[in-house]
């Protein structure tokens, strides 16, 4: 009887112990899966927001890219070809076209509210406190040839870059003049408000 008691004792005490190490390994094996599950949640949701993050970076230089106009984007890549430039970024343009800044038929002289216009810019530039690359760009109406339209739009450019080196104290060059002549109109040249229109200069700045 003895024998058989103990043999039994052990027994259970052999099935407790087993049952024990049963549970504790399930326990274990559980608070393992957790663990990995939550890292695994975790480098998810790190990954989502990196890609939102690159998204928004993505959407933000997307819509910069749609404020260039096609003159501005031309500038910049003669700038950079140049090597002008510090970190080949565009700006901002201004175009000198209301009622009282277009230039009159055939003239390329700046008017008083040119100048005043040209002073608010420089003023404005001033308070950036940047170093930036100005590219000023003539353009004419449609009327005469070709040839003399982009002498006229030069010419229109000089005298904006010579006020503003004059007057506004920019140096020469961190400034450059190139004519669209005709070629590059922003109205209909059918009526003499658009040709009015066209007459103009466009400052690029870039940095």
């Amino acid at each position: 009887m003895n024998d058989n008691w103990k043999r039994s004792t052990l027994v259970a005490v052999l099935l407790t112990a087993l049952v024990a190490g049963g549970c504790a390994s399930k326990k274990y094996v559980r608070t393992e899966l957790d663990s990995h599950t939550a890292t695994s949640t975790e480098r998810m949701d790190g990954i989502e927001g990196q890609v939102e993050e690159n998204q928004t970076r993505l959407d933000v230089q997307e819509e910069e890219m749609i404020e260039i106009s096609q003159t501005a984007q031309e500038a910049l890549d003669r700038a950079l070809a140049a090597g002008l430039l510090a970190e080949g970024k565009f700006l901002y343009e201004t175009v000198l076209s209301d009622d009282k800044v277009r230039f009159e038929f055939n003239q390329s002289s700046l008017s008083p509210e040119g100048m005043a216009a040209l002073d608010q810019f420089v003023s404005e530039l001033r308070a950036r406190d940047e170093d930036v690359f100005i590219e000023i760009q003539g353009h004419t109406d449609s009327v005469g040839d070709d040839a003399y339209n982009v002498l006229l739009g030069e010419r229109r450019a000089e005298t904006v870059r010579r006020y503003l080196s004059q007057s506004g104290g920019i140096a020469l060059h961190r400034m450059s003049v190139i004519s669209y002549g005709k070629t590059a109109p922003i109205a209909d040249n059918a009526s003499p408000e658009g040709r009015a229109m066209n007459r103009r200069v466009t400052l690029v700045v870039l940095q």
